[in-house]
């Protein structure tokens, strides 16, 4: 039979290995909660079932559509309790005053925004707005200044090169130089406090493309990109968006 003092040593040690320290560090972490991604369309068509795909395929969000005219029903406190980031794809008008201090409390309390394409031609007679995503596509020719200039500019079915402005952003991260096939806008404004991340030299196209900045407590980008099923289906702009929705969202 094995002396009693021998055993001393042994039972420590499965002492130690059996400690809760020890137990807690072999526990997985949780998985990170999903991003409640909530996105709002109407009055502009798309290629419907291509977009929703995308956002279907995309990691790390769950997503819920809103359509106008209903869609700034989502913008009020306790809607916005299921959602974390709004996406707009929309091209409306009419904004009540309701739904104009509704969209500022929100991104006042932090909520993220990522605004996509045709979205920079929104509210036209809402000036917070252009301040809101630090842009705007202008639908007619207005006076500045005393100085008339014209109304912004599209171009459908360009094949065009998309350069990274800034790679060390973390919504071009993993992003490079890249094709695409999508429309163009020129002749639209950029806030000068809109920091860049993509930037284009196709004459028919404005030179910055996509930017971030912040607006009360809110993250916000803008990508003009995404016209259709051509860029929905880039893998570049797939990246591009997933990163845009986990940044807004503080998830980088």
């Amino acid at each position: 039979m094995q002396p009693t003092h021998c055993l001393i040593p042994i039972l420590t040690a499965a002492l130690v290995v059996l400690s809760p320290a020890s137990l807690a560090a072999e526990t997985p972490a949780e998985a990170p909660k999903p991003i409640r991604v909530l996105v709002v369309t109407g009055g502009h068509d798309y290629a419907t079932n291509q977009f929703q795909t995308m956002f279907r395929e995309m990691e790390g969000v769950t997503v819920q559509t809103a359509e106008h005219p209903n869609a700034h029903s989502w913008l009020s406190a306790e809607a916005a309790k299921s959602w974390d980031v709004l996406v707009l794809y929309d091209m409306w008008q009419p904004i009540s005053d309701q739904a104009k201090a509704d969209f500022v409390a929100r991104l006042k309390e932090g909520k993220g925004l990522v605004a996509l394409h045709h979205s920079l031609a929104s509210y036209q007679t809402w000036p917070e707005y252009e301040r809101i995503i630090g842009g705007r596509y202008h639908l007619e020719k207005r006076t500045v200044d005393g100085v008339e200039r014209p109304a912004s500019t599209y171009q459908h079915d360009v094949q065009f090169r998309v350069k990274v402005a800034n790679p060390q952003h973390p919504v071009t991260r993993g992003v490079t130089d890249f094709d695409i096939h999508d429309e163009t806008y020129g002749r639209f404004d950029v806030s000068p406090q809109a920091h860049a991340l993509l930037a284009t030299e196709e004459p028919t196209s404005g030179k910055t493309i996509a930017w971030a900045r912040n607006y009360e407590a809110a993250r916000v980008v803008y990508i003009q990109l995404g016209h259709d099923e051509k860029a929905y289906e880039n893998p570049q702009y797939r990246r591009l968006l997933s990163n845009a929705i986990r940044w807004v969202a503080r998830r980088e």
